[in-house]
């Protein structure tokens, strides 16, 4: 699932603006998967605690049902860009948003703990498949002036997702009494905040209906009329249209379906471009950020604050999130994404250090003493607004640029599963490695922090204002 040839040649560097608002609409649309992305891996924070209760498990069990998800995610991931090239990216969205709408009712109903597992592992598939679609469909379609922005249009998506989750998830909890079991017309409160996203998902599924078809898979299917038509509507009619169409072409003709075996190749299997992707995705989920997603209800609860602030406290910090990616969309094309990721990596190890000598402290009363607990809080909501606008919103614009022509389909699928595995790895063991010592688990997460700045200065080229056939 390659992205759209942007050649030099074809006039189409800067967008025009009796078209860029089209292009928004296109791109928003597509970004409704990244919402979904958000709010499906974010919304079990307000149900943690209340599945613990209902099935009586311990920290482990508890860890992997949450975690499950992220398999799913890894397999969707894997296998999106083979679905995408075969069928389409709009018919691979639709496949999304169905498993999106299965998974939420199934979720919300579960019969026992492993039937609330499965439904979970077809939701994290459609996640999975959210994180590949978006980023590519929408460089195939944006105007190369502008792709950075719009690429971060996904990352956008996805916080406002979480945020949005953590309200819903506040909103029903005052309706249950603040009680994640409190019944609710006859459902449980935590069930309720699984099945409200079959909204988003259904509108996710509607929208696929509103948008074109990349122009770059129609000119595969031998479209190329329709592919004219799409291209006239994101670039604008003064471009030249058999020219671009032609250029598209031959970019294909150079290369050929990227497979993994295509990856291989360099000292250490994969090809050194590849590593360089697969070392962005993993240091973006192991300074930690999702532990804030996915636990931030149960750690503050566990640290004595009460279960309704700590769901707002949890909001807030979606926020903050929002308020970073903001930051990012409006740098991303002016400042680079080099700089943004090395900014924020130096924040992060900051900000986390600090929260690992917050949680070093003895509690008294079952609660940190006021001095940590205030700079805990403080250093949560620094953590994510550097890691918002930075490496949130960089890494999925290098995934979507930073590979040549020939293997980006294969290389950003291989990216993407090794990000779902490292998320897995991290949402699966902070409820072992909290209870052994929570100072000592943010140690580790700033030390990842810490070392991925020398990673960026070593190893990670600027892609900023270059033309998807420059990379290599």
């Amino acid at each position: 699932m390659t992205s759209t040839s942007q050649g030099p040649a074809s006039g189409a560097r800067e967008a025009h603006p009796d078209h860029l608002g089209h292009v928004i609409f296109i791109t928003a649309a597509a970004a409704m998967g990244g919402f979904l992305f958000g709010y499906d891996s974010s919304v079990i924070n307000g149900a943690v605690e209340a599945i613990r209760s209902r099935y009586d498990i311990g920290s482990g069990t508890l860890a992997q049902v949450i975690a499950i998800a992220l398999i799913g995610c890894a397999i969707g991931a894997a296998t999106a860009g083979r679905i995408a090239d075969r069928i389409g990216r709009i018919r691979c969205m639709q496949i999304a948003s169905v498993l999106f709408t299965i998974s939420a009712v199934g979720s919300a109903l579960p019969f026992a703990l492993w039937d609330l597992a499965m439904w979970r592992i077809i939701g994290g598939f459609a996640i999975g498949m959210a994180s590949v679609i978006g980023p590519a469909y929408i460089a195939e379609v944006s105007p190369p002036a502008y792709r950075g922005r719009l690429g971060s249009f996904q990352q956008a998506a996805i916080v406002i997702g979480i945020a949005i989750s953590q309200l819903v998830n506040y909103g029903i909890l005052q309706l249950a009494d603040g009680d994640q079991r409190g019944k609710i017309g006859g459902i449980e409160a935590w069930q309720w905040m699984l099945g409200v996203m079959v909204v988003p998902a259904v509108l996710y599924g509607l929208l696929s209906f509103a948008i074109p078809e990349s122009p770059r898979f129609l000119i595969s299917a031998g479209k190329k009329d329709r592919a004219r038509q799409i291209l006239e509507e994101v670039e604008g009619k003064n471009v030249d249209l058999d020219a671009r169409v032609a250029e598209i072409e031959i970019a294909m003709h150079r290369e050929h379906k990227s497979r993994f075996k295509d990856l291989l190749g360099g000292r250490f299997g994969f090809l050194p471009i590849v590593w360089v992707g697969i070392g962005l995705s993993v240091f973006q989920q192991l300074v930690g950020i999702n532990v804030a997603f996915y636990y931030s209800a149960t750690l503050w609860q566990s640290v004595g604050i009460d279960p309704s602030d700590s769901f707002l406290y949890s909001f807030t910090t979606s926020i903050i999130n929002i308020v970073g990616t903001v930051i990012a969309m409006v740098l991303v094309d002016r400042v680079g994404r080099k700089p943004l990721a090395l900014v924020g990596s130096t924040g992060m190890a900051i900000a986390l250090a600090f929260e690992a000598w917050a949680f070093s402290a003895h509690l008294v009363d079952g609660k940190l003493p006021h001095t940590q607990g205030i700079v805990a809080l403080v250093a949560a909501h620094v953590f994510v607004l550097f890691f918002a606008l930075s490496w949130g919103v960089v890494v999925w614009v290098f995934l979507g640029e930073m590979f040549p022509n020939k293997i980006r389909a294969a290389a950003l699928g291989v990216a993407a599963s090794a990000q779902w595995i490292a998320n897995w790895a991290i949402t699966a063991s902070f409820p072992s490695l909290s209870d052994w010592n929570l100072s000592g688990t943010y140690i580790i997460y700033a030390c990842f922090a810490t070392l991925s700045i020398p990673f960026v200065l070593k190893f990670v080229k600027e892609t900023k204002g270059k033309a998807l056939e420059e990379m290599g």
